[in-house]
């Protein structure tokens, strides 16, 4: 229609033209040629029209087509679907028939499947932690698969859960000897020969261990419990089979012996006790030093007088006896009141010599005690000073404080009691050498003093 129109605008500017044209040169075969022209654009016009027409009656008898096959399918489809709305609701009704006729035809054995379900679920758990699975890993998957069955388990399943049940009873009686991977405390992992002491204890050549359930993986133990302990466990390392042997059982599987981890040693206690600890501790190794230095020379001192007991009259100066015997033979002339007096000068001279050091002793193991207190009275200051900073939340701001309340003491009575047994025993060898003294100045003044009324 465009180029119609646009043929008619050109017609009619032409024909202007041509007008215009004839009234100044009358020139008639323009015209002519002009009519021409729009003759033949008609022509061309109406043949396209006419294919355009054809074209568009065409696509729409396609298109018709189309539209009839989809209503078809439409109905197809709707027919399919009321079919199949049908088949699922009698489906169901037959589903509901058939879990009933199920459900008559297992019995009881829905009930012994509930129960060999519900027995696997439980002893997956004890079976896993079991030491036994140490030796016989692996255990726990065919309780596994029964307990997450949906269906009634076979013979062989029942037989399996059954095994499993007698295997850890059996193997929790016997003491059995076999290779596993160890693991050290260093993270290296070693191959060596474990012991397994029924469902308790696993030990090896170098001490207890531990079974990790968690990693399936047998673990050292952080410090081992007494020597006592681990002497029975190597005894049992060594029995020959069938015999008996001593041995401490943990009962805990374990649990007892981590604890035994947490306990303190001698050596951590004695370090709780800080530098009032160290202090009282070298009291002690001061004083014993003195009393075993006065112990010796007070022994070789007695062992010096009786020598010169058995030959008074040879007097020896390497002895207290002998001096005081020189004394004596030094003042045989004198009268009995000046030999009296110089045998007790004698002696007192001869006194401090044996009794050197052993006041030391003494006021060692008085001061003992004395500075346990103080470490104890420190240990509260510093108890009730952590309180008022951090309150009573946390016990173990105040564990350090009050160990070195307690242990201060524990060291302080420790430290005086075997200074008190030492003090008495140097005091009682010291008399004994001035008993013989006094003794053997005694029986010279009285027989000097027959003597002389002789």
């Amino acid at each position: 229609m465009k180029k119609l129109f646009k043929g008619f605008a050109v017609a009619a500017a032409l024909s202007v033209s041509a007008g215009a044209a004839l009234n100044a040169h009358a020139n008639t075969e323009a015209l002519d040629k002009i009519l021409q022209e729009v003759k033949q654009t008609r022509i061309s016009e109406g043949s396209i029209n006419k294919k355009r027409e054809q074209e568009f009656l065409s696509a729409r008898a396609d298109k018709q087509a189309l539209f009839n096959k989809a209503k078809r399918e439409l109905a197809a489809e709707k027919a399919r679907g009321e079919r199949l709305g049908k088949e699922f609701k009698q489906n169901e009704i037959t589903l509901a028939e058939k879990e009933v006729e199920l459900n008559n035809a297992t019995g009881t054995l829905g009930e012994m499947f509930g129960v060999v379900r519900r027995s696997a679920s439980e002893a997956i758990g004890s079976i896993e932690a079991s030491l036994v699975s140490a030796e016989k890993p692996g255990r726990a998957e065919v309780l596994r698969s029964l307990a997450a069955a949906k269906e009634l388990p076979t013979t062989r399943e029942l037989e399996e859960l059954w095994i499993a049940f007698q295997t850890e009873m059996t193997e929790s009686a016997k003491v059995s000897t076999f290779e596993a991977q160890v693991a050290e405390l260093s993270g290296e992992v070693k191959v060596k020969q474990v012991t397994r002491v029924g469902n308790f204890n696993l030990v090896t050549k170098d001490g207890y261990v531990l079974y990790d359930a968690a990693n399936k993986a047998i673990v050292p133990l952080g410090k081992q419990p007494d020597g006592y302990v681990l002497d029975q466990a190597n005894e049992l390392l060594g029995a020959a089979a069938g015999s008996y042997a001593k041995f401490y059982v943990d009962p805990t599987r374990g649990s007892i012996l981590r604890l035994n981890t947490q306990r303190a040693t001698v050596e951590e206690r004695w370090h709780q006790g800080q530098e009032v600890g160290y202090i009282i501790t070298a009291l002690l190794a001061v004083g014993a030093l003195i009393a075993l230095i006065r112990f010796i020379d007070l022994f070789l001192v007695s062992s010096k007088i009786k020598a010169q007991l058995r030959n008074l009259n040879s007097p020896n100066a390497n002895n207290p006896l002998g001096r005081i015997l020189k004394v004596y033979q030094d003042n045989k002339n004198q009268d009995v009141e000046n030999l009296e007096l110089k045998l007790d000068e004698a002696i007192l001279r001869e006194t401090p010599r044996v009794e050197a050091g052993i006041n030391i002793i003494k006021i060692l193991a008085a001061i003992a005690p004395l500075l346990g207190l103080l470490g104890t009275v420190v240990g509260m200051i510093m108890t009730f000073e952590s309180i008022t900073l951090f309150g009573t939340g946390d016990p173990k701001i105040m564990a350090g404080n009050i160990s070195l309340a307690l242990v201060t003491t524990a060291l302080g009575l420790i430290a005086a009691l075997p200074l008190i047994l030492l003090h008495a025993i140097v005091a009682g060898r010291s008399k004994s050498v001035l008993h013989i003294l006094d003794e053997q100045s005694a029986g010279i003044v009285a027989a000097h003093a027959e003597k002389e009324k002789a």
